[in-house]
């Protein structure tokens, strides 16, 4: 399967939609930042959500399938809870406040 930047962004989104069970309506908040071909078989994907710099970065293989093991990084340290979150939707928080507590 040969994919292209933006297959495998779509992927690594899709992945990190269902590894959070985030719902088709907060979809939107979440974008692709970057995706770059490592070699000739894997990409790495930058994913972030819109107006915030917290990264995810997944590996998306020439298969199809993501690295579960992806690399989140966020200079915000989780001491700040939600206090950064004004217009964003509570699922959407509640992700990145997880995702800070766990690095």
């Amino acid at each position: 399967m040969l994919l292209t930047e933006t297959d495998a962004g779509q992927i690594a989104l899709e992945f990190l939609m269902a590894d959070w069970n985030i719902s088709e309506d907060h979809r939107e908040w979440f974008v692709m930042l970057g995706s770059r071909l490592i070699g000739e078989s894997w990409y790495i994907v930058e994913l972030g959500v819109e107006g915030f710099p917290d990264r995810w970065f997944i590996e998306v293989y020439d298969t199809g399938m993501c690295d579960p093991n992806y690399t989140f990084i966020s200079p915000i340290p989780a001491s700040e809870g939600f206090s950064d979150f004004v217009d964003v939707p509570e699922m959407v928080a509640e992700v990145l406040v997880a995702e800070r507590k766990a690095r």
